[in-house]
Protein backbone atom coordinates (compact mmCIF):
# COMPACT_ATOMS: atom_id res chain seq x y z
CA UNK A 1 0.00 0.00 0.00
CA UNK A 2 2.79 2.42 0.95
CA UNK A 3 4.64 1.63 -2.31
CA UNK A 4 1.48 2.28 -4.37
CA UNK A 5 0.97 5.66 -2.70
CA UNK A 6 4.59 6.64 -3.39
CA UNK A 7 4.27 5.67 -7.06
CA UNK A 8 1.06 7.69 -7.34
CA UNK A 9 2.84 10.75 -5.95
CA UNK A 10 5.78 10.34 -8.35
CA UNK A 11 3.50 9.92 -11.36
CA UNK A 12 1.36 12.91 -10.39
CA UNK A 13 4.44 15.15 -10.25
CA UNK A 14 5.01 14.54 -13.96
CA UNK A 15 1.44 15.14 -15.08
CA UNK A 16 0.34 18.56 -16.38
CA UNK A 17 -2.19 20.41 -14.28
CA UNK A 18 -5.70 20.77 -15.73
CA UNK A 19 -4.91 24.41 -16.50
CA UNK A 20 -1.79 23.46 -18.45
CA UNK A 21 -3.65 20.82 -20.45
CA UNK A 22 -6.29 23.32 -21.55
CA UNK A 23 -3.86 25.98 -22.71
CA UNK A 24 -3.89 26.67 -26.45
CA UNK A 25 -0.40 27.22 -27.86
CA UNK A 26 0.21 30.67 -29.33
CA UNK A 27 0.51 30.39 -33.11
CA UNK A 28 3.63 32.54 -32.89
CA UNK A 29 5.23 29.73 -30.92
CA UNK A 30 4.68 27.23 -33.72
CA UNK A 31 7.16 26.66 -36.49
CA UNK A 32 6.20 28.36 -39.77
CA UNK A 33 5.11 26.28 -42.76
CA UNK A 34 5.84 26.39 -46.48
CA UNK A 35 3.48 24.41 -48.73
CA UNK A 36 4.34 23.20 -52.22
CA UNK A 37 1.34 22.51 -54.50
CA UNK A 38 1.87 20.81 -57.83
CA UNK A 39 2.09 17.66 -59.92
CA UNK A 40 4.82 15.00 -60.20
CA UNK A 41 7.57 17.61 -60.48
CA UNK A 42 6.57 18.69 -56.98
CA UNK A 43 5.80 15.21 -55.63
CA UNK A 44 9.29 14.05 -56.60
CA UNK A 45 10.93 17.21 -55.24
CA UNK A 46 11.69 15.49 -51.93
CA UNK A 47 13.92 12.90 -53.61
CA UNK A 48 16.93 12.33 -51.37
CA UNK A 49 19.77 14.81 -51.89
CA UNK A 50 18.64 16.00 -55.33
CA UNK A 51 14.99 17.16 -55.06
CA UNK A 52 14.30 20.90 -55.24
CA UNK A 53 11.78 20.63 -52.39
CA UNK A 54 14.40 19.01 -50.17
CA UNK A 55 16.74 21.80 -51.26
CA UNK A 56 14.22 24.36 -49.95
CA UNK A 57 13.68 22.44 -46.70
CA UNK A 58 17.43 22.47 -46.15
CA UNK A 59 17.48 26.26 -46.44
CA UNK A 60 14.71 26.63 -43.84
CA UNK A 61 16.18 24.34 -41.18
CA UNK A 62 14.76 25.15 -37.73
CA UNK A 63 12.61 27.92 -39.17
CA UNK A 64 9.89 26.29 -41.27
CA UNK A 65 8.45 22.89 -42.08
CA UNK A 66 8.19 22.39 -45.84
CA UNK A 67 5.06 20.40 -46.73
CA UNK A 68 4.98 18.58 -50.07
CA UNK A 69 1.53 18.44 -51.67
CA UNK A 70 2.52 17.33 -55.15
CA UNK A 71 0.41 14.74 -56.98
CA UNK A 72 1.98 12.77 -59.77
CA UNK A 73 0.00 12.84 -63.03
CA UNK A 74 -2.44 15.47 -61.79
CA UNK A 75 -3.67 18.46 -63.72
CA UNK A 76 -5.37 21.48 -62.14
CA UNK A 77 -8.85 19.99 -62.70
CA UNK A 78 -8.03 16.90 -60.64
CA UNK A 79 -6.27 18.93 -57.95
CA UNK A 80 -9.38 21.05 -57.46
CA UNK A 81 -11.60 17.95 -57.44
CA UNK A 82 -9.47 16.58 -54.61
CA UNK A 83 -9.50 19.96 -52.86
CA UNK A 84 -13.30 19.78 -52.80
CA UNK A 85 -13.34 16.51 -50.84
CA UNK A 86 -13.28 16.22 -47.05
CA UNK A 87 -9.85 14.58 -47.08
CA UNK A 88 -8.56 17.06 -49.65
CA UNK A 89 -9.60 20.13 -47.68
CA UNK A 90 -7.87 18.81 -44.57
CA UNK A 91 -4.80 17.61 -46.44
CA UNK A 92 -4.27 20.75 -48.50
CA UNK A 93 -5.60 23.67 -46.52
CA UNK A 94 -6.01 22.90 -42.82
CA UNK A 95 -2.57 24.08 -41.71
CA UNK A 96 -1.58 26.78 -39.22
CA UNK A 97 1.23 29.25 -39.63
CA UNK A 98 1.63 29.00 -43.40
CA UNK A 99 3.98 31.74 -44.57
CA UNK A 100 4.61 30.73 -48.18
CA UNK A 101 2.84 28.70 -50.88
CA UNK A 102 4.20 27.67 -54.27
CA UNK A 103 1.75 26.78 -57.06
CA UNK A 104 3.47 24.75 -59.78
CA UNK A 105 1.11 23.17 -62.34
CA UNK A 106 0.90 22.94 -66.11
CA UNK A 107 3.15 20.09 -67.21
CA UNK A 108 0.10 17.83 -67.54
CA UNK A 109 -2.52 20.50 -68.32
CA UNK A 110 -0.48 21.44 -71.39
CA UNK A 111 -0.70 17.94 -72.88
CA UNK A 112 -1.86 17.71 -76.48
CA UNK A 113 -5.66 17.75 -76.69
CA UNK A 114 -5.71 14.88 -79.20
CA UNK A 115 -2.77 12.72 -78.21
CA UNK A 116 -3.26 13.03 -74.44
CA UNK A 117 -6.87 14.03 -73.93
CA UNK A 118 -6.89 12.34 -70.51
CA UNK A 119 -4.60 14.93 -68.88
CA UNK A 120 -5.21 17.91 -71.17
CA UNK A 121 -6.96 20.94 -69.66
CA UNK A 122 -8.22 23.70 -71.93
CA UNK A 123 -6.13 26.84 -71.60
CA UNK A 124 -9.01 29.01 -70.36
CA UNK A 125 -9.93 26.39 -67.76
CA UNK A 126 -6.30 26.20 -66.68
CA UNK A 127 -6.22 29.95 -66.12
CA UNK A 128 -9.42 29.79 -64.08
CA UNK A 129 -8.08 26.87 -62.05
CA UNK A 130 -4.84 28.67 -61.18
CA UNK A 131 -6.86 31.67 -60.01
CA UNK A 132 -9.05 29.35 -57.91
CA UNK A 133 -6.04 27.71 -56.26
CA UNK A 134 -4.69 31.15 -55.38
CA UNK A 135 -8.07 32.11 -53.91
CA UNK A 136 -8.26 28.90 -51.87
CA UNK A 137 -4.78 29.49 -50.47
CA UNK A 138 -5.64 33.04 -49.43
CA UNK A 139 -8.99 32.02 -47.96
CA UNK A 140 -7.30 29.28 -45.93
CA UNK A 141 -4.09 30.98 -44.84
CA UNK A 142 -5.02 34.67 -44.93
CA UNK A 143 -4.64 37.43 -47.48
CA UNK A 144 -1.13 38.14 -46.21
CA UNK A 145 0.20 34.68 -47.09
CA UNK A 146 2.99 34.89 -49.67
CA UNK A 147 2.41 32.97 -52.91
CA UNK A 148 4.80 32.23 -55.76
CA UNK A 149 3.45 31.06 -59.11
CA UNK A 150 5.79 28.79 -61.07
CA UNK A 151 5.37 28.24 -64.79
CA UNK A 152 5.59 24.75 -66.26
CA UNK A 153 9.11 23.97 -67.49
CA UNK A 154 9.97 23.78 -71.18
CA UNK A 155 9.56 20.45 -72.97
CA UNK A 156 12.42 18.89 -74.92
CA UNK A 157 10.99 16.95 -77.86
CA UNK A 158 14.14 14.87 -78.36
CA UNK A 159 14.07 13.83 -74.73
CA UNK A 160 10.40 12.87 -74.88
CA UNK A 161 10.93 10.73 -77.99
CA UNK A 162 13.98 9.07 -76.46
CA UNK A 163 11.96 8.33 -73.31
CA UNK A 164 9.21 6.79 -75.46
CA UNK A 165 11.61 4.43 -77.16
CA UNK A 166 13.31 3.43 -73.90
CA UNK A 167 10.03 2.74 -72.12
CA UNK A 168 7.79 1.33 -74.85
CA UNK A 169 10.40 -0.17 -77.19
CA UNK A 170 8.77 -1.24 -80.47
CA UNK A 171 5.38 0.06 -79.28
CA UNK A 172 6.63 3.65 -79.19
CA UNK A 173 4.39 5.78 -81.44
CA UNK A 174 6.85 8.56 -82.13
CA UNK A 175 4.00 11.03 -81.57
CA UNK A 176 4.64 13.87 -79.13
CA UNK A 177 1.97 14.20 -76.46
CA UNK A 178 3.72 17.31 -75.07
CA UNK A 179 5.61 20.01 -76.94
CA UNK A 180 7.66 23.13 -76.24
CA UNK A 181 5.06 25.24 -78.04
CA UNK A 182 2.18 23.98 -75.91
CA UNK A 183 4.05 24.32 -72.62
CA UNK A 184 4.96 27.86 -73.69
CA UNK A 185 1.30 28.84 -74.03
CA UNK A 186 0.51 27.60 -70.54
CA UNK A 187 3.62 29.26 -69.14
CA UNK A 188 2.52 32.56 -70.71
CA UNK A 189 -0.87 32.12 -69.00
CA UNK A 190 0.85 31.87 -65.60
CA UNK A 191 2.92 34.97 -66.36
CA UNK A 192 -0.27 36.86 -67.23
CA UNK A 193 -2.00 35.72 -64.02
CA UNK A 194 0.96 36.78 -61.90
CA UNK A 195 0.71 40.28 -63.39
CA UNK A 196 -3.09 40.33 -63.07
CA UNK A 197 -3.05 39.28 -59.39
CA UNK A 198 0.26 40.97 -58.52
CA UNK A 199 1.79 37.70 -57.33
CA UNK A 200 5.51 36.84 -57.43
CA UNK A 201 6.51 34.67 -60.38
CA UNK A 202 9.21 32.14 -61.17
CA UNK A 203 9.22 31.84 -64.97
CA UNK A 204 10.95 28.49 -65.34
CA UNK A 205 9.90 28.11 -68.97
CA UNK A 206 12.06 31.05 -69.98
CA UNK A 207 14.78 30.87 -67.32
CA UNK A 208 15.64 27.25 -68.03
CA UNK A 209 15.98 27.94 -71.75
CA UNK A 210 18.56 30.62 -71.00
CA UNK A 211 20.93 27.78 -70.11
CA UNK A 212 22.70 26.73 -73.35
CA UNK A 213 22.45 23.05 -72.43
CA UNK A 214 18.92 23.34 -70.99
CA UNK A 215 17.76 19.87 -72.19
CA UNK A 216 20.19 18.39 -69.62
CA UNK A 217 18.03 19.96 -66.91
CA UNK A 218 15.35 17.41 -67.83
CA UNK A 219 15.60 13.66 -67.28
CA UNK A 220 13.07 12.60 -69.91
CA UNK A 221 12.26 15.81 -71.73
CA UNK A 222 9.68 16.75 -69.08
CA UNK A 223 10.73 15.90 -65.51
CA UNK A 224 13.74 17.40 -63.78
CA UNK A 225 17.16 15.78 -63.73
CA UNK A 226 19.37 16.16 -60.62
CA UNK A 227 20.93 19.22 -62.26
CA UNK A 228 17.46 20.53 -63.09
CA UNK A 229 16.29 20.09 -59.50
CA UNK A 230 19.24 22.15 -58.27
CA UNK A 231 18.46 24.77 -60.91
CA UNK A 232 14.86 25.03 -59.71
CA UNK A 233 15.90 25.12 -56.05
CA UNK A 234 18.39 27.91 -56.69
CA UNK A 235 15.93 29.82 -58.89
CA UNK A 236 13.20 29.60 -56.24
CA UNK A 237 15.49 30.79 -53.46
CA UNK A 238 16.64 33.62 -55.73
CA UNK A 239 12.99 34.56 -56.39
CA UNK A 240 12.29 34.62 -52.65
CA UNK A 241 15.37 36.77 -52.02
CA UNK A 242 14.41 39.31 -54.69
CA UNK A 243 10.61 39.44 -54.35
CA UNK A 244 9.98 38.28 -50.76
CA UNK A 245 13.16 39.37 -48.95
CA UNK A 246 11.58 39.12 -45.50
CA UNK A 247 11.27 35.34 -46.02
CA UNK A 248 14.77 34.90 -47.40
CA UNK A 249 17.32 33.03 -45.28
CA UNK A 250 20.88 34.31 -45.26
CA UNK A 251 23.30 31.56 -44.26
CA UNK A 252 26.27 32.06 -42.01
CA UNK A 253 28.83 33.97 -44.12
CA UNK A 254 31.76 32.02 -42.68
CA UNK A 255 30.57 28.40 -42.62
CA UNK A 256 27.71 28.61 -45.14
CA UNK A 257 25.54 26.70 -42.68
CA UNK A 258 22.21 27.47 -41.03
CA UNK A 259 23.36 28.39 -37.54
CA UNK A 260 23.62 31.37 -35.19
CA UNK A 261 25.19 33.35 -38.01
CA UNK A 262 22.16 32.86 -40.28
CA UNK A 263 19.31 35.35 -40.53
CA UNK A 264 15.68 35.55 -41.67
CA UNK A 265 13.61 38.59 -40.73
CA UNK A 266 10.25 36.95 -41.40
CA UNK A 267 10.79 33.61 -39.66
CA UNK A 268 12.32 33.06 -36.26
CA UNK A 269 14.48 30.05 -35.51
CA UNK A 270 13.42 27.53 -32.88
CA UNK A 271 15.47 26.56 -29.83
CA UNK A 272 18.71 28.33 -28.88
CA UNK A 273 21.66 27.78 -31.18
CA UNK A 274 24.18 25.51 -29.49
CA UNK A 275 26.79 28.29 -29.21
CA UNK A 276 24.27 30.36 -27.25
CA UNK A 277 24.09 27.75 -24.48
CA UNK A 278 26.34 28.14 -21.44
CA UNK A 279 27.23 24.58 -20.42
CA UNK A 280 27.53 25.68 -16.77
CA UNK A 281 24.10 27.32 -16.76
CA UNK A 282 22.24 25.85 -19.77
CA UNK A 283 18.83 26.78 -18.33
CA UNK A 284 19.52 30.48 -18.96
CA UNK A 285 19.39 29.95 -22.73
CA UNK A 286 15.91 28.47 -22.49
CA UNK A 287 14.28 31.17 -20.38
CA UNK A 288 12.99 33.21 -23.33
Amino acid sequence: MIREKLLAVVHTQHLPTPTMALETPDKNHKRAKIILYGDSITQMSFSAATGWGAYIADQYQRRADVINRGFSGYNTNWFLKYANTHDGKADLFEHDGVKLVTIFFGANDASDEVHNARQHVHLDDYKSNIRNIVSLAKASFGDDVSIILITPPPVCSEGRLRFQKERYKEKATGVLERTLELSGKYAKAVVDISIELNIPLLDLWNEMQMVPSWPTLLSDGLHLSPTGNKFVGDALLDTIEKLLPELSVTRDPVSGNVNSGSKCNGMKHFAPWHDEIDHLQPELAFEH
